[in-house]
């Protein structure tokens, strides 16, 4: 189902477009949590801490073809907006065929390189052979993450939000399910947690290909549509390289601060483990609505609709104070529970080091909600640079500071956790002076 964000209420559009990407990934998140709960409850600490190891990696991995699926649905958007369906289509082919090709490139690499990474996260050794056992089998879904993130995106662009969800809902559901056949009666351990996944993430990218093509047929590409049209192919290149360099920038600075966790011990490990994926799962709604802002943004940027975007911000800044306030105050106020439910009331190191953690971060998850917007704001005007920008004052900072007082006596671990809000203040400041700059620009004045 399209939906044309470029006509009609503005609060009504957004919230019911953000509405299935929220609820699809609060989804996607439960199942992350069940699997956590899964492996911790089931198979053991070591298997948890070395499951939470692999996910920061994985999930650098698909910020890669995330960011080229997200980059080139700007470029839809704005054909979208702008009423161009030929050249929708042939960008949707030059598209589909250059990160295909660099799915399958990256999936060689990465087995190719499997040992030297285990280097680079600093995995211990008593969990490196579970780490490696698990990601070996994981990565063969990575072509099933771009399959799914392409065609979700693709109908995203357009306005359909529902049928990514209901695909994504689907597979959640046989996830869980398959998690729990091949890691408690077949005990299969780690090695049975990774093939749910993967079984589960070719049935929900191949499910919505084939829906796509057979009930989409405005998006379905023709024999006069699979040409390489130059000027076309520069735009989806530039969207996209410059969106998949923010988000793998943006998750490689995550990457580096799980190598700096991991140096801190197993307890530690576990901890940051399931804190993270509360964490996610907590600002995971600013940031769907973040997405869905830059699609709302991208569309009416190609029908020329610049009042619509300038009401669109206000909206949308309320709507995130809201959310940010609200899910903030609940995760500091529930972080123990949260955190007990999943490794167990009598692992109280563990329980105490997450609830240190998530209450750093939730007393300051409006930070990460502007910043969510800022980044969609920029993708969607043809500005991707700009989030790239935004995302080093962030993770740069991150990274430094993280390093830096995480070193000092007294400190120690709590280091890591204030250096994140910190980062994302200071992105929040730089990506608010830009729009200011560009908003004088637009109107002739002068910029200090």
């Amino acid at each position: 189902m399209k939906q044309d964000l470029t006509n009609g209420s503005i609060p009504k559009g957004l919230l019911l477009f953000a509405l299935p990407l929220m609820v699809g990934n609060v989804l996607q998140q439960l199942y992350n949590l069940a699997d956590t709960w899964i492996v911790g409850r089931f198979i053991g600490e070591a298997a948890l801490a070395a499951v939470g190891a692999s996910y920061t990696l994985m999930t650098f991995l698909t910020s890669i073809l995330l960011g080229l699926c997200m980059g080139s649905s700007v470029y839809f958007s704005i054909q979208f907006g702008r009423r161009e369906e030929a050249r929708l289509r042939q960008g949707i082919f030059q598209s589909f065929v250059v990160i295909g090709g660099l799915t399958l490139a990256l999936n060689v690499l990465v087995y190719q390189l499997l040992d030297w990474l285990l280097v680079v996260l600093r995995i211990p050794q008593d969990i490196t052979a579970l780490t490696g056992e698990y990601l070996w089998w994981v990565f063969a879904g990575i072509a099933a993450t771009f399959l799914y993130n392409f065609f979700a995106n693709l109908l995203r662009a357009v306005g359909d939000s529902v049928t990514p969800l209901l695909f994504l809902g689907g597979s959640v559901v046989l996830n869980i399910g398959l998690d729990v056949l091949f890691v408690v009666p077949l005990a299969m351990g780690v090695q049975g947690a990774a093939l749910a996944t993967v079984l589960s993430q070719y049935i929900a990218g191949l499910g919505l290909a084939l829906y796509t093509r057979c009930r989409v047929p405005s998006l379905r590409v023709r024999r006069e549509d699979m040409v390489w049209d130059r000027r076309s192919l520069q735009s989806i290149f530039h969207l996209s390289s410059l969106t998949c360099l923010q988000q793998s920038v943006m998750n490689f600075g995550i990457l580096m601060v799980q190598g700096l966790v991991n140096s801190f011990g197993t307890a530690v490990m576990a901890a940051f483990s399931v804190a993270v994926k509360i964490d996610t799962i907590a600002y995971m709604l600013v940031q769907d609505f973040g997405n869905a802002f830059s699609t709302f943004v991208a569309q009416n940027y190609g029908a020329d609709r610049r009042d619509r975007i300038r009401r669109g911000i206000f909206v949308a800044l309320g709507c995130v104070v809201a959310f940010c306030l609200v899910i903030g105050g609940l995760v500091c106020l529930f972080a123990p529970r949260l955190m007990g439910a999943f490794v167990g009331e009598e692992a109280r190191e563990v329980i105490a080091i997450g609830t240190g953690y998530l209450r750093i971060e939730a007393a300051f998850y409006l930070g990460i909600g502007i910043l969510f917007l800022l980044y969609g704001y920029f993708r969607a005007v043809n500005r991707p640079a700009v989030s790239v920008v935004l995302t080093v004052c962030s993770l740069g900072t991150r990274v430094v500071l993280a390093y830096t007082l995480s070193a000092l006596p007294g400190i120690g671990v709590t280091g890591i956790w204030v250096s994140i809000p910190i980062g994302w203040f200071l992105a929040d400041v730089t990506g608010v002076l830009l729009w200011r700059r560009e908003g004088k620009r637009r109107t002739g004045t002068t910029t200090g």
